[in-house]
């Protein structure tokens, strides 16, 4: 048997977010000798340059939690929050990548590239896994289970006059399990 489609999307859930995060704190360094452009260590320039990742990282997460949240309720949101969104990515890349860039060296532009880009697949793709992995939840959801009161009621409306109530009786005529099927057939005795 397959895990519940429901402890999937949460697993789903919680790794992409692992690794967005994760991607994330990379580039924080990135940023921050970026923004420093030379600063001496542990000067006011050098501190300062330390806020600028956490600042942008921070409103894309806030985006991303929103984007997540109303996308469960089929909200669309606005042209403003997708620019913001793109423009917190773009920023993110541009200052991960500069120097890779200015150096011209190759390797250096494909890994500070990969933390950004796995970001903004993985910030782009976590909203409709989670939404795709729902609708599939809901295409698998179990039947709402019948009641006592409703079984009763269906053996009520099969009974013939002069039929002989019994658990196997009971069993055919609503296909409740065996269990049920004697107290079904007890109450409908008690009918008589």
């Amino acid at each position: 048997m397959s895990e519940p489609i429901e402890r999937v999307a949460v697993q789903v859930d919680r790794l992409c977010w692992t690794g967005i995060l994760l991607g994330l704190a990379f580039t924080m360094t990135n940023v921050q000798q970026f923004a420093a452009a030379g600063a001496a260590v542990w000067s006011l320039a050098w501190f300062a340059a330390w806020l600028l990742d956490p600042m942008v990282s921070l409103v894309l997460l806030a985006i991303l939690r929103a984007e997540q949240v109303t996308a469960r309720h089929g909200v669309r949101l606005g042209g403003w929050v997708r620019a913001a969104k793109w423009f917190t990515l773009g920023a993110t890349y541009v200052m991960n990548t500069w120097s890779a860039f200015v150096a011209g060296s190759a390797a250096l532009v494909v890994l500070h590239s990969v933390p950004p880009l796995v970001v903004f697949v993985a910030a782009e793709a976590v909203t409709e896994l989670r939404d795709k992995l729902g609708t599939a939840a809901e295409a698998v959801a179990p039947a709402p289970r019948t009641s006592f009161a409703e079984y009763l009621a269906v053996a009520r409306k099969a009974r013939k006059s002069g039929a002989k109530v019994s658990p196997a009786w009971v069993r055919e005529v609503t296909g409740c399990s065996r269990g049920l099927s004697s107290k079904l057939a007890a109450a409908l005795n008690g009918d008589q």
